[in-house]
């Protein structure tokens, strides 16, 4: 049964990037069957190279996708440094739930609205320092939205994967043993920063591989937060690519998938720049671990505060903007409130929310099984799929998959849009909910399995009755995990639903180029909250769970006190 049930995994989670590349690969070399092109032409690529700032657009791509990525890794390696195992990091650990919880879009949404020309942050600026961005010689640096250097794009990916990145530390640092080491280090002499650039730091990187893997990869291929505050003339290479699969005249695909397909190499050779910087820290170039007492000292606790500061003041802001009637440049509050809006927009978004919430719970309630029976047929069988295979759909960009996926579909059942949509939510939230099982699982002490199978008790209740109780907290987490997962998705509901299925991430996308920012900031705040809510019900659950296992504890210890307790006569 449970080879069976691994079977069906590999085959809905990782099977489907075959056709996915193998369609792109032939549409790219002009062979489109439904289209009328029977033929094999290297056209696509000509009209790609061709087009005019092709090469701005795909060095903006790998600046943004690398700088952002090295910042936010050693700017969670910095936070880490200052503050784990301490007091300071358990409420850094309490505000991931929190800023994760924040989708890409409505974190790209906030950030517009602080950091734009007239956005509060200008505001602040000239009213209280009188200081005017207008007076900047070059205008182009004086905004972080929609800048033509991507800076804004940088800044923004850079504050959002930190706490990613520092959640996936947690199970890495305690494979590390973070405390046994320490003690060794200051026995020999070195202080508490040394030990960690000298003895943790190469670990901790070589063990953090796959998600700074997947962080670099989304950097690559994101559309929907390069679409509102990316460069624009020209874009980044995945927002060009998607604008020329948008594009009417069906002639010009072949050029859009050969655009997938470089961009499918973009990827390939971001991750193999970061593969070499990893081997030349930790294997290459090694003098810098035994040269001394020598370590920086990075300002993580002040980092972590900007962090939480900025988006702390992001729901704030788009609750403001959602009801402002009145809000003139550079007064720093409207001058006249109005819930108009919402009253406007309150039919047509509940439809929205209900779909979202759907496609959320169903997606990643089927990920979280699917990632369960993964992880437990590897524990039985000693055999997986090896984990890079897992994680492709984190590594692989997005684009580059899901026209393949998409001609898949004509082919099966074209007219089914939900049900592709809701697989392709599934297909993208299991590699995220495999990888935050991945440590709790690994941690769980297997000798109460193998205790209660040699009393003869059936594997399911012994999974249900001794291992689920001991993993409920971080299954309900990888749960939440997949939901918000689900509702960040773009480009699959997009693409796979042919504009037929409208979620909150579609809706706020498309108000953001150009509409009422009343309207955005509802739809933005929607969104925000959603994930928010999966998260709270996570943590509020598991220690309602725990609060109920602490009395049968108590209630076991003190009847094995008693009958070990001697008896008189």
């Amino acid at each position: 049964m449970l080879r069976l049930s691994y079977l069906i995994v590999v085959i809905l989670c990782m099977v489907p990037t075959i056709p996915g590349i193998t369609g792109v690969v032939l549409s790219s070399l002009g062979y489109i069957p439904p289209l009328g092109m029977h033929s094999f032409s290297l056209d696509g690529y000509t009209q790609l190279f061709s087009w005019q700032g092709v090469f701005i657009s795909i060095r903006l791509t790998v600046v943004t996708s690398l700088v952002s990525t090295l910042l936010a890794g050693i700017a969670a390696f910095s936070i880490l440094q200052s503050s784990w195992g301490g007091r300071r990091w358990r409420r850094i650990e309490l505000c991931l739930s929190p800023l994760l919880s924040i989708p890409h879009v409505a974190y790209a949404i906030g950030f517009a609205f602080l950091f734009a020309p007239t956005g509060l942050g200008a505001r602040v600026l000239l009213q209280w320092f009188g200081i005017d961005l207008n007076d900047v010689v070059d205008q182009s640096l004086a905004t972080l939205v929609k800048d033509p250097y991507g800076l804004g794009l940088i800044v923004m990916l850079t504050l959002k994967e930190i706490p990613f990145l520092l959640l996936m530390s947690i199970p890495v640092l305690k494979q590390l043993e973070v405390e046994k080491v320490t003690r060794v280090g200051l026995s020999l002499g070195y202080k508490q920063r040394h030990i960690w650039w000298k003895a943790l730091f190469a670990q901790w990187l070589t063990k953090m591989r796959f998600p700074l893997l997947a962080v670099l990869a989304y950097g690559v291929s994101v559309v929907d937060v390069a679409l509102i505050i990316g460069p624009t003339n020209p874009p980044t290479f995945a927002v060009l690519v998607w604008q020329w699969f948008n594009d009417p005249d069906l002639v010009l695909l072949p050029r859009a998938s050969a655009g997938a397909m470089l961009l499918f190499v973009i990827a390939g050779g971001v991750i193999a720049i970061q593969r070499v910087i990893e081997w030349l820290v930790t294997k290459g170039l090694r003098y810098w671990q035994y040269s001394g007492r020598h370590g920086l000292y990075l300002p993580g606790l002040s980092l972590f505060g900007v962090i939480l500061m900025i988006s702390g003041l992001m729901l704030p802001l788009m609750m403001l903007w959602s009801v402002a009637h009145r809000w003139r440049f550079p007064d720093l509050l409207p001058s006249r409130y109005s819930f108009s809006f919402w009253q406007y927009e309150w039919a047509g978004i509940v439809g929205t929310i209900e779909q979202s919430l759907i496609l959320a719970v169903i997606s990643s309630s089927v990920a979280l099984i699917l990632a369960i029976i993964a992880h437990e047929y590897r524990i039985k069988y000693r055999l997986q799929v090896p984990g890079y295979l897992i994680a492709v759909p984190m590594l692989i960009p997005q684009l580059s998959l899901l026209f393949g996926l998409q001609v898949v579909t004509l082919y099966v059942q074209s007219s089914a849009y939900w049900l592709w949509v809701c697989w392709s939510h599934i297909f993208f939230a299991f590699p995220f909910v495999y990888l935050a099982l991945d440590g709790p699982w690994r941690a769980y002490h297997s000798g109460y399995t193998r205790l209660a199978l040699s009393l003869g008790k059936h594997p399911l209740i012994v999974f249900f009755m001794i291992k689920f109780p001991q993993l409920r907290s971080a299954v309900l987490f990888a749960w939440a995990v997949g939901a918000s997962v689900s509702l960040a998705q773009y480009l699959p509901t997009l693409v796979l639903g042919a504009g037929r299925v409208s979620t909150l991430t579609t809706e706020a996308v498309a108000l953001s180029s150009g509409f009422d920012r009343r309207v955005t900031a509802i739809y933005a705040i929607w969104q925000a909250l959603l994930p928010l809510i999966f998260f709270a019900f996570a943590i509020v659950f598991s220690r309602l769970s725990m609060k109920r296992q602490r009395p049968v504890q108590k209630d076991l210890l003190t009847h094995e006190s008693v009958s070990n307790k001697p008896h008189h006569l």
